[in-house]
């Protein structure tokens, strides 16, 4: 063996590394109170989801100052998605411009 080459192995004890140093000790000291029982997990609304869209910045400006506009009209839970939600229920598509070819 050679003087340059290691006498231990430092990966060889990974799992007690990642256990305690990375993930911290398994031990809770003895001061600690036991964490309480975890509650059964709130079930995910299905009533909604959440949705990412793209606007142009003009339009997205427009839908803020729409927003302040109903607040300072006293629609003190105004927002965005109430606006869109809202502008979808008036949109009736037999009135749309026919598309361009």
């Amino acid at each position: 063996m050679s003087d340059r080459a290691l006498h231990h192995d430092p990966l060889a004890d990974t799992d007690d590394i990642l256990s305690d140093g990375f993930y911290g000790s398994r031990a809770r000291p003895a001061d600690t109170p036991p964490k309480p029982e975890k509650t059964k997990a709130k079930a995910k609304p299905t009533h909604y989801k959440v949705v990412c869209i793209s606007l142009y910045t003009k339009d997205i400006a427009k839908l803020e100052r729409t927003v302040a506009e109903l607040k300072r009209r006293g629609y003190t839970r105004a927002n965005k998605s109430q606006i869109l939600r809202y502008a979808l229920d008036q949109l009736d598509l037999d009135k749309l411009p026919p598309p361009h070819p």
